[in-house]
């Protein structure tokens, strides 16, 4: 684990001074002001007059997959997944987080009580039912915490993708979590200079180029960085806290839906041990899927094999 706190820190320009106020803010509960008030064809509008982007493809009869990105990415980040599902036949759905991608860029409610609120509004406004909900990373928090804010009254099953539950934070009842030293490091990066910060980490650990013998792929780094750069400064800079310091312990504990969790044992983002495996021993009757050799960003690197292993878990 030491070696993997390395790497990440080093990874994402990780030696900067503390701040932990920042991850003190993620842990206080936000109020339930998110329900949709209105709805056009790509927007739901949020009862705080948040705008969240959504795609809503395939048919309309089918069997509805609802997607939610990781961070500081949009909805286009699940575009090999949803395009696949659609052409099965499924009714594939993927918001832009508030502050990211075309959605708004409020100042305040960067954080996971919010953004599970939002993820709400926009199953309640297609009124969409029997739901799977597919979580990547920050996104696996968003669907983790709807669920127990929310219930699964709308939902069939739920999958955990390289996702950052149940508390990537080192606390004291949470000893071999990531130092918060690491995420200071990240915030800083992102005062000093965000966009180089994203081509570093696009670059370098989320798609494993950092390792021996790896091709990188300038497409995807590019993309991951024009995501990153259209969602909004403050947004994805308050948004380091939601992902890394909200303890989702409790909200794995109200799963009551068959759940699948997939991660990469090479993940240097958000590390197996910490996330995939503790998630799955928390979600009763979880399954767990690791990719050997996998990094963090496996919608991407081995979207064929998780493509067919989402279709798999669909059709049980």
């Amino acid at each position: 684990m030491n070696a993997v706190r390395r790497t990440l820190a080093l990874s994402v320009l990780a030696a900067a001074l503390a701040v932990p106020t920042f991850a003190a803010e993620a842990a206080k509960p936000a109020a339930r002001t998110s329900v949709a008030v209105k709805k056009t064809e790509n927007y739901v509008t949020t009862r705080d007059g948040v705008q969240i982007y959504y795609k809503d493809w395939g048919p309309k009869n089918g069997q509805v997959v609802v997607f939610s990105h990781g961070w500081p990415l949009s909805s286009d980040s699940w575009e090999a997944q949803m395009l696949f599902l659609a052409s099965q036949g499924y009714r594939v759905v993927a918001h832009d987080r508030r502050g990211h991608g075309r959605s708004s860029q409020p100042w305040d409610g960067n954080d996971m009580d919010h953004y599970a609120d939002d993820l709400a509004a926009v199953i309640q406004a297609l009124n969409l039912k029997g739901a799977t909900l597919v979580g990547f990373s920050t996104g696996g928090g968003e669907v983790a915490r709807y669920i127990g804010r929310h219930g699964t009254s709308r939902v069939k099953k739920a999958v955990l993708v390289s996702a950052v539950p149940p508390l990537m934070l080192q606390t004291a009842d949470n000893p071999g979590g990531l130092p918060i030293e690491v995420f200071d490091g990240i915030r800083k990066a992102s005062i000093d200079n965000r966009s180089q910060l994203y081509l570093d980490i696009a670059s370098g650990p989320f798609y494993g180029y950092n390792r021996p013998g790896a091709k990188p792929s300038q497409g995807l780094i590019q993309s991951f960085w024009a995501q990153g750069m259209q969602a909004g400064h403050k947004n994805t800079h308050d948004s380091i806290a939601a992902f890394s310091a909200t303890d989702f312990r409790a909200d794995l504990k109200k799963f009551d839906v068959p759940t699948l969790v997939i991660h990469g044992d090479d993940d240097q983002i958000v590390p197996l041990d910490l996330s995939g495996k503790a998630s799955a021993a928390l979600v009763r009757n979880a399954e767990l899927i690791v990719y050997p050799g996998a990094p963090h960003g496996i919608t991407d690197t081995h979207k064929d094999r998780l493509n067919q292993d989402l279709l798999d878990f669909l059709r049980k």
